[in-house]
């Protein structure tokens, strides 16, 4: 069974929403200085880099990351590719086999865009009724391949259909080279007590062979929009 490491390293070179603080890694012991042993700060912003959003993101009143049951966060889950697709709606996911799914992951286009400095603002996001149609599918968990899963222009409300219905975001994820398909979803946030978001560490677990686990292929399709 391989590991899939989805997980973006936090560094000063990460990319950062508009409005956000940039990570920063700073000497606070060193040997070199004459220290016992090295010891580093770190300042970032919550939601820096691969991260989840709990409720509380969008509402004073939701439930904090602390507050979330792991086994939401850990089980099966399903990569979906929509590598073409710059708005990710109700029609887009209509016609792909969404219905049932606890844990889905999007991957667009956006995985490429890791590669570049700086934040892009042109990348593919959900909108608002896609939003609203996974709420419906039964969806408890959606993650996607850069910062934010709204779209630059959205005012918020793509973020507080899922929230508000109990479905987690997770955003930041690097799904480059992912095959779609089936695999294990271990996504595991720092536990930060009252927190409104925290990075987390975000892995897949499949076959070596093909990436997921095992699918029939004359019954399920994975197609690229």
């Amino acid at each position: 069974m391989r590991i899939y490491d989805i997980t973006l390293p936090l560094s000063s070179q990460l990319p950062v929403y508009p409005g956000d603080c940039g990570f920063e890694l700073s000497p606070w012991n060193r040997i070199a200085n004459g220290d016992e042993a090295n010891v580093s700060r770190l300042s970032f912003c919550n939601h820096a880099g691969t991260h989840l959003d709990p409720p509380r993101h969008f509402d004073d009143a939701g439930a904090t990351i602390d507050e979330i049951p792991l086994e939401r966060l850990v089980g099966r889950a399903l990569v979906l590719e929509l590598e073409e697709t710059k708005v990710i709606g109700r029609k887009e996911l209509h016609r792909l086999p969404v219905r049932g799914v606890e844990r889905l992951l999007l991957k667009t286009g956006n995985s490429r865009l890791w590669q570049e400095s700086g934040f892009s603002p042109d990348f593919a996001a959900l909108s608002v009724d896609g939003a609203q149609y996974l709420v419906e599918a039964g969806v408890k968990l959606v993650g996607i391949d850069y910062l934010s899963i709204e779209g630059m222009d959205g005012d918020g409300t793509v973020h507080r259909t899922l929230l508000k219905n109990d479905v987690l975001v997770v955003e930041g994820l690097n799904l480059e080279g992912i095959d779609p398909g089936e695999y294990e979803l271990i996504c595991l946030p720092l536990k930060v007590k009252g927190g409104d978001g925290a990075p987390v560490r975000a892995l897949l677990r499949g076959s070596a062979a093909g990436g997921g686990l095992a699918f029939d292929p004359h019954t399920t399709k994975w197609p690229v929009s």
